[in-house]
């Protein structure tokens, strides 16, 4: 391997597991059965983890009970909950095909999503806020009102046969055509020989999970997962951490998305560490009080959630000393408020992961013992068991180190394939099994790697090639600036001009001309922003990745109205 180009392989000295997740996760259960393994402090509930293998089993015997067959797809459409996590188990035991739903989706979305992959049964939270999920259920399946329950013929959703709802035990009025999810658990039977039997068909290249990536143009697409994938991912991912069964993991994150279900409850799992779900949509307030009420020693989080947490107005009066690690992931990782995470909350081994869904999803990531200014500046080192490489996007030739180039992986956590969509699956993953992500990225001289962003969202100015990320890192040191980001917009003499929408910290003002004469003499003048915007929020989706190209839209509208008027 040319050490003077841009590629990397992980480490192999730690065996791949070659189990499927029910297994590994009764063995956990049986090496430990008393040790706490769940906590769900807004529902008020705790497990250890022979209660939680119990239950676990109890739901898969009445999955099995529903007529359900390994290989068929159920889908879950829910905040962070308990039940959320006995699904991900109990459905990995018996081989059927978990599909993340977003709870962000409606009534299109939703419809979309069951038919595409063919859900056999749904299971749903009742309401949410503004949300009212069984509401759109009805919206969309008016039979339900006349059917029993499990007898579903529906002509929108045609291949979903049963509805259950996330309810209350004994608590709430019933709803038509649905199951209650506590009255699903009971009709499982402990002990039940079909679930041994389900589970020693299986192999751990079995299609397990199904999770829609949230495109910015088209239908998403359902990346296919199996136990080999994200089982090894979450092993991995604990490893850099250091969990121990000692570790309590404060998981804020949602766990329709990999950041939860893999970062947090498989790396949990594979180490026998305890979960611990704060709210069932983030809420920073919650977090903090859990962190200290819990004495959590792990803390995830995107970067928007970690500003939420550091500049909460109560933040100084909750004692954060028993953190160490935990990882920020999700989006770019401004150096400045990972340093605070260090600093402030006591996270000295923060780690720092990059990925995508379809690689299961971490392919580099930081470890506790890796040095402060790799740290800060980078995602770390490929990951065990998987190669990396940085490519020309053009011609698909690997860059010498130091040059950005698209960011590639091959190994154990590619994902199956998008389900029903084999030409999009060979548009991604290219005949050597290489996944091409779309981001591009540089690697440094010992193998750490930045991502400096997205092909689609680097910037063209006059022929000038610009990373927003670099910009973003640098307003980031205006102490008035909590928040940035930075795209490119249509400009009719450079092509495209630098916009930056910024988020001024509580109590801080801030204008168009101080931005601008900090940028003066500190960055080449066609790297300073033509446009700023000062916002109170940016669009995201609900797992905190904050949407560009929606930015750049409502930008368009802005400048073309404005010409408009000028005219």
């Amino acid at each position: 391997m040319d050490p003077t180009l841009s590629h990397a392989q992980g480490r192999t000295d730690v065996p791949l597991i070659e189990q499927t997740i029910g297994v590994f996760f009764d063995a956990m259960a049986a090496r430990q059965p008393q040790r706490e393994a769940l906590v769900s402090v807004h529902q008020g509930r705790r497990y250890s983890y022979a209660a939680l293998a119990a239950e676990v089993d109890r739901l898969a015997s009445a999955l099995l009970e529903l007529g359900l067959q390994p290989g068929e797809r159920i889908g879950i459409w829910s905040h962070n909950n308990v039940e959320w996590v006995l699904m991900q188990l109990a459905t990995a035991k018996v081989g059927l095909v978990l599909v993340n739903i977003n709870p962000a989706y409606r009534t299109a979305e939703l419809e979309y999503a069951l038919n595409k992959v063919g859900c056999k049964a749904l299971i749903s939270m009742a309401r949410f806020k503004t949300s009212d999920y069984l509401g759109m259920l009805r919206e969309l399946a008016p039979e339900l009102a006349s059917c029993e329950p499990g007898a579903l013929r529906a002509a929108r959703l045609p291949g979903l046969r049963t509805v259950a709802w996330i309810d209350v035990a004994g608590e709430g009025a019933d709803e038509p055509g649905m199951m209650r999810f506590s009255a699903l658990l009971a009709s499982g039977g402990e002990g039940d020989p079909r679930v041994a039997q389900a589970a020693a068909g299986l192999s751990p290249n079995d299609p397990i999970n199904i999770q829609f990536t949230s495109g910015t143009t088209g239908f998403p697409k359902g990346a296919t997962l199996t136990h080999r994938n994200i089982l090894n991912n979450g092993f991995f991912i604990g490893e850099c951490m250091q969990l121990t069964p000692d570790d309590r993991l404060c998981i804020p994150v949602p766990l329709y998305h990999c950041f939860g279900m893999v970062l947090g409850n498989l790396a949990c799992f594979t180490h026998g560490s305890t979960i611990v779900y704060p709210s069932d949509a983030f809420d920073p307030l919650a977090v903090l009080q859990t962190v200290q009420a819990e004495k959590c020693t792990g803390l995830h989080g995107v970067p928007t959630m970690f500003i939420a947490e550091l500049d909460h107005p109560r933040f100084k009066e909750f004692d954060l000393s028993t953190l160490r690690t935990g990882i920020m992931a999700g989006s770019p990782c401004p150096t400045e408020v990972m340093k605070r995470v260090q600093a402030d909350m006591h996270m000295g081994e923060v780690t720092i992961a990059y990925g995508m869904t379809e690689t299961s999803p971490v392919s580099c990531q930081s470890s506790t013992d890796t040095p402060l200014d790799k740290r800060v500046s980078t995602v770390g080192l490929v990951q065990a068991h998987l190669a990396i490489k940085i490519v020309n996007p053009d011609t698909g030739a690997t860059v010498p180190r130091g040059q950005s180039g698209e960011f590639c992986t091959q190994g154990y956590s590619v994902m199956h394939g998008y389900w029903g969509d084999d030409a999009r699956t060979r548009e991604a993953i290219d005949a050597d099994g290489w996944m091409h992500t779309g981001d591009l990225a540089t690697m440094d001289d010992e193998g750490y790697v930045n991502i400096v962003g997205r092909i689609k969202d680097m910037v063209i100015r006059g022929g000038e090639n610009i990373y927003p990320r670099e910009i973003e890192e640098f307003l980031y040191r205006l102490p008035q600036v909590q928040d940035v980001q930075v795209v490119g917009v249509p400009d009719a003499r450079y092509g495209e001009e630098l916009c930056a929408w910024i988020i001024v910290k509580p109590g801080q003002t801030l204008d168009d001309d101080a931005v601008r004469a900090f940028c003066k003499g500190q960055i080449a003048h066609y790297k300073v922003p033509r446009h700023i915007r000062f916002v109170d929020a940016f669009p995201m989706t609900i797992t905190g990745k904050i949407q560009k190209f929606k930015i750049r839209e409502a930008m368009k509208d802005q400048l073309g109205l404005a010409e408009q008027k000028t005219a």
